[in-house]
C-alpha cells in the first residue's frame, strides 16, 4: 500500500503544484473513515481507493479527481456524510463523491427495463461532471484487477456487467487502453479456457519467429528515418479478448488471423503523419478498405489518428496508427483529456473535447427514445458504433454507424425526411435503401408528400434513432385506428351487462390493469392484445360469482384451542384472505386482528396472549362487514345507483350512516357484508369505477378498539 507522501509525488511528477496538503488530509481522512474494514481478499479496504486515486495519476487528472478517488466509498460505506465531506473538503469534491456513489448503488446488470433506466441515471451523472464516471472506471479497473478474491459467481457478474457496460463506455470515452484491459479482465473470468488457448498460441508463435515486434519495429524506424522523418514507433500484441472477437466476427482460427500485431507511429506535425503514411506504403503493400483518415474527420470524443493496415514480413497483417504526440494523449486519455495537467498547468491540448459538448451530442439522439427498451437499444448502438463518414449533396459530413443505410442517413438529417424517404441515390446512383452506405460516399435522399414509413424499415435500418421513429410514426398511425375500435368493443360489452363504458370506468380499469390510461385501454382492446370481457371481469368480478359449498362462519378461522371462540375485531375488521393474529381476553375469548392494525401495540409486550391463526381454506358466506367511507355525488338517483352496484356484486348493506352532507357531495359510512377480501376488493372496485364516486376506502376505527 503506497503511503500518502508516494502518492503525491504521483500527482507532483505531472502537477508541481498540485495541493499536497489537500491530497494529505483526503489521504488521512479515508484511512480513518475505512478503518477496521476489509476487502474479500483479507487486505485493509483502503487499499482500494488508494489503488483508484494511483490509476488516475495515470491520466495526470486534477487533484479534485483525485482526492475524490480517496474518499469515493466514503459516503456509502463509513459513517461520513455529503455535509462533513463538503465541510473538510469543498463542494466540488462533495458532489463528486456523492456522484460516485449513487453511481455504485445503480444495480447495471439487472432487467432490461431496469437497465435501460439505470443507463439514463448513468447518463444523468455522466452530463453533471464526467469526472464521476472516470472515477467510476478507475473503481472498477481495480476491482476487476482483484476480482479472484470474490465469490465464483459475483465474478460472473461483475465480469459480464464490466464487458456489456464499463468496456464500451470506457472506449466510447476515447480511453482504448482501459476498454482493452477491462474487456480482457472480464474475459479471464468468462472464458478463461479461451484466454488460456490464445496465450499459449502467442507463446507458441513467439517460439517460432522470435520477437516480430521488435523487428517490424525496426524496420518502420529506419524505413521513416530514410524519409527524413523524426517519429518514435510503438508495437504490441493485441490483446486477447480482442483477438477471440475477431475470430468470433470472421469464423476463423488462429493460425489464419494474421493482424494481431498493433504499431503506432507518434510524430510531431500533422504534415508529418501523411508524409508517414506515404512511406510506410512506399515500402509495404497497403490492404484495401483498411485505411481511416481520423484526422480530416475525427471522431466525436476528440480521437485523431491514421489507420491503415499493410502486408509486413512474412505476409503477416500489421495494423498502424499514425499520429501526434498530442493526438496521441487524447487517444490515450479520450475525453479525461480535458482535465489532464502536464508542469503544473491545465494541458492545453487543441483535441480534447469539452465534456459537456461530448456529452450532450452523445445524449442528443438518445432523449427521443419513448420506453426503456428503445432507450436500450439507442444506448447499446452509440456505444458499440464504429463510424463511418458520409456527404450531404451539399458536402455537410454526416457520421453513422458502420451498416447503416440511406434511411439511417435521411433520420440522421430530420424525422420528417425519414418518414418521407421513397428513394436515395448514392454518389449520383439509384440505389435500394437497404444498401450499406460506406466512408466517403455522397448520399442524396428522394422524398414525397404523403410518404409514411414501413413495417420493413426497422429491420433495413442500423441506427437506434431511425428504429425508434420508424416504430413511432407506425405506433401512431394504426393507434388512432386501435383506439375506434377498442371503444366500439367496450361499448358492446359494458351494454351487455347493462352498463356504460364512461371515461372513469376505463380509468379505473387502466389502473387496476397496469395500463398507462384509458385511451391506451381502448388501443389494446382495439389491437387484440386485450379483450373487453376481461375489462369486465376487471371492474365487474361480482356478476360471475358462483354459489357453491360454503364454510361454516362459526368454524371461519384454524389455531384456535377447543372451546375456544372467537369474534373479529370492529377497530380493523379483518376478512378472510387477509393476514390475521388472535389476542385473547379473559372472559371474552379471542379477537382477531387483522396483522397490521395499530391496536396491536397496546398488547405487544403481552406475547403470552397473542394467538397464531389463519383463516380457513374454502369459500367463505358474505358475513363478514367491513366499513367503507364513501364520498358521492349529491345527485338524483345516485344513492340509489351506488346501492345497486353493491348488491351486483353479491354483498349486502348492513347500516349506512351519513357523516357529513354538503350541496354537492354527500359523505357516508357504509357497512357491506363481504366474503373475503377478494370480495371485498371486488365491491370498492366497482363503486370506484362510478363517475359519481369521488373517494372511497375502508374505514378504520380505532375508538372501537377492545
Amino acid at each position: 500500500m503506497i503511503d500518502a507522501d508516494d502518492l503525491i509525488a504521483l500527482v507532483q511528477n505531472y502537477n508541481p503544484k498540485a495541493n499536497a496538503d489537500l491530497i494529505a488530509r483526503a489521504y488521512d481522512y479515508g484511512a480513518r473513515m475505512h478503518e477496521g474494514q476489509v476487502r474479500h481478499s483479507g487486505e485493509p479496504y483502503f487499499t482500494h481507493p488508494i489503488a483508484v486515486a494511483a490509476i488516475l495519476t495515470e491520466q495526470a487528472l486534477d487533484d479534485a479527481t483525485i482526492v475524490t478517488a480517496l474518499l469515493h466509498d466514503t459516503i456509502e460505506d463509513t459513517r461520513s456524510t455529503f455535509s462533513e465531506v463538503e465541510k473538510e473538503f469543498g463542494t466540488e469534491v462533495a458532489e463528486l463523491v456523492d456522484g460516485v456513489t449513487k453511481l455504485t448503488n445503480l444495480q447495471l446488470s439487472s432487467v432490461e427495463t431496469k437497465q435501460a433506466e439505470n443507463f439514463r441515471k448513468l447518463f444523468m451523472a455522466m452530463s453533471k461532471d464526467l469526472r464521476v464516471i472516470l472515477v467510476k472506471l478507475a473503481d472498477r479497473l481495480h476491482n476487476m484487477r482483484t476480482i479472484r478474491a470474490m465469490k465464483p459467481e459475483k465474478q460472473v457478474q461483475k465480469a459480464r456487467e464490466t464487458m456489456d457496460i464499463y468496456a464500451p463506455l470506457a472506449g466510447r470515452m476515447g480511453m482504448q487502453w482501459m476498454r482493452e484491459e477491462l474487456e480482457d479482465l472480464a474475459f479471464r473470468v468468462l472464458n478463461p479456457e479461451a484466454r488460456n488457448s490464445i496465450i499459449r498460441r502467442f507463446i507458441t508463435l513467439q517460439r517460432e519467429t522470435g520477437d516480430v515486434i521488435e523487428q517490424i519495429s525496426a524496420d518502420m524506424e529506419a524505413e521513416l528515418d530514410r524519409a527524413g522523418i523524426d517519429a518514435r514507433v510503438l508495437g504490441r500484441a493485441k490483446k486477447p479478448h480482442s483477438i477471440w472477437r475477431k475470430m468470433e466476427a470472421k469464423q476463423i482460427g488462429f493460425s489464419r488471423l494474421s493482424d494481431i500485431y498493433g504499431f503506432r507511429i507518434i510524430v510531431n506535425t500533422d504534415a508529418d503523419c501523411y508524409a508517414a503514411l506515404g512511406a510506410v506504403h512506399q515500402r509495404w503493400r497497403a490492404v484495401p478498405e483498411r485505411f481511416k483518415d481520423y484526422i480530416s474527420q475525427p471522431k466525436s470524443n476528440g480521437y485523431r489518428s491514421i489507420h491503415t493496415t499493410v502486408s509486413g514480413r512474412d505476409a503477416k497483417r500489421v495494423e498502424i496508427q499514425i499520429r501526434t504526440r498530442e493526438m496521441h494523449e487524447v487517444a490515450e486519455s479520450g475525453v479525461a483529456a480535458h482535465w489532464s495537467y502536464r508542469d503544473g498547468v491545465r494541458a492545453e491540448n487543441p483535441f480534447a473535447v469539452d465534456p459537456a459538448k461530448w456529452i450532450a451530442s452523445l445524449s442528443e439522439r438518445l432523449d427521443s427514445a419513448e420506453d426503456h427498451a428503445e432507450f436500450l437499444e439507442h444506448v447499446k448502438m452509440e456505444m458499440y458504433a464504429d463510424q463511418v463518414f458520409c456527404f450531404t449533396p451539399k458536402g455537410q459530413v454526416v457520421k453513422l454507424p458502420r451498416g447503416a443505410t440511406p434511411l439511417d442517413f435521411a433520420y440522421a438529417i430530420h424525422t420528417r425526411i425519414g418518414d418521407s424517404c421513397v428513394g436515395a441515390k448514392v454518389d449520383g446512383l439509384r440505389v435500394p435503401l437497404w444498401t450499406r452506405i460506406k466512408n466517403g460516399q455522397s448520399v442524396e435522399i428522394m422524398t414525397a408528400e404523403g410518404q409514411r414509413p414501413q413495417a420493413t424499415w426497422i429491420d433495413i435500418v442500423a441506427t437506434g434513432r431511425a428504429k425508434s421513429a420508424i416504430r413511432r410514426s407506425l405506433r401512431e398511425e394504426d393507434r388512432a385506428r386501435f383506439i375506434k375500435l377498442g371503444r366500439e368493443l367496450a361499448r358492446v360489452a359494458f351494454e351487455h351487462i347493462g352498463k356504460k363504458p364512461t371515461e372513469k370506468a376505463l380509468k379505473t380499469a387502466a389502473k387496476q390493469l397496469g395500463v398507462d390510461d384509458a385511451s391506451e385501454l381502448l388501443a389494446r382492446i382495439g389491437s387484440a392484445e386485450m379483450t373487453a370481457r376481461h375489462v369486465i371481469e376487471t371492474l365487474y368480478p361480482g356478476l360471475s360469482r358462483k354459489a357453491g359449498d360454503e364454510i361454516d362462519t362459526a368454524r371461519a378461522v384454524v389455531g384456535l384451542n377447543p372451546g375456544q371462540t372467537f369474534r373479529r375485531a370492529a377497530c380493523c375488521q379483518p376478512v378472510p384472505g387477509e393476514r390475521i393474529v388472535g389476542i385473547s381476553y379473559p372472559g371474552k375469548g379471542v379477537m382477531i386482528h387483522g396483522i397490521d392494525c395499530a391496536a396491536l401495540v397496546d398488547v405487544e409486550e403481552e406475547s403470552d396472549r397473542w394467538v397464531d391463526l389463519h383463516w380457513q381454506e374454502g369459500r367463505h358466506p358474505a358475513a363478514h362487514a367491513v366499513s367503507m367511507d364513501l364520498t358521492i355525488a349529491n345527485d338524483s338517483g345516485v344513492l340509489g345507483r351506488i346501492c345497486t352496484l353493491i348488491g351486483e356484486q353479491g354483498a349486502n348493506i348492513s347500516d349506512l350512516v351519513f357523516i357529513d352532507r354538503k350541496p354537492d357531495f354527500y359523505r357516508l359510512i357504509v357497512d357491506v357484508e363481504t366474503s373475503d377480501i377478494g370480495h371485498l376488493h371486488a365491491v370498492m372496485l366497482a363503486l370506484e369505477a362510478d363517475t359519481d364516486v369521488s373517494s372511497l376506502g375502508r374505514h378504520r376505527d380505532l375508538e372501537r378498539r377492545p
